[in-house]
């Protein structure tokens, strides 16, 4: 009537994933719909002691590579894009005398 090990290695991927408990299933389940909106892959190499920081934050975190690494880039991209639009903006800025963050904090604050 138990449950012998070489019963649970011989069934299907379902039936595995249904007797690892319900919160793997879930976790489970949450995986496949955060990867079924996504088409593209791409594919980055990593030094060693990055790939270990890397591996360290995502245990910590519970999350997977992809999901901290794709984080990490919405982040990156809209600092570039911020940074972008702070050079497009300068000579304006200047022309009116804000030089300095302090400046703009002064007539902001």
């Amino acid at each position: 009537m138990g449950c012998s090990c070489a019963g649970i290695a011989n069934r299907g991927p379902q039936q595995k994933r249904r007797s690892l408990g319900g919160t793997q299933h879930l976790m489970e389940s949450r995986r496949r719909l955060t990867l079924s909106y996504m088409t593209d892959a791409v594919t980055i190499r990593l030094d060693r002691e990055l790939q270990r920081r890397l591996d360290r934050i995502c245990k910590q975190l519970g999350r997977s590579r992809s999901d901290v690494i794709r984080d990490s880039l919405r982040r990156q991209l809209a600092l570039l894009q911020f940074e972008q639009a702070r050079r497009q903006i300068m000579p304006f800025a200047e022309a009116r005398g804000y030089l300095t963050d302090e400046d703009v904090y002064r007539d902001v604050s």
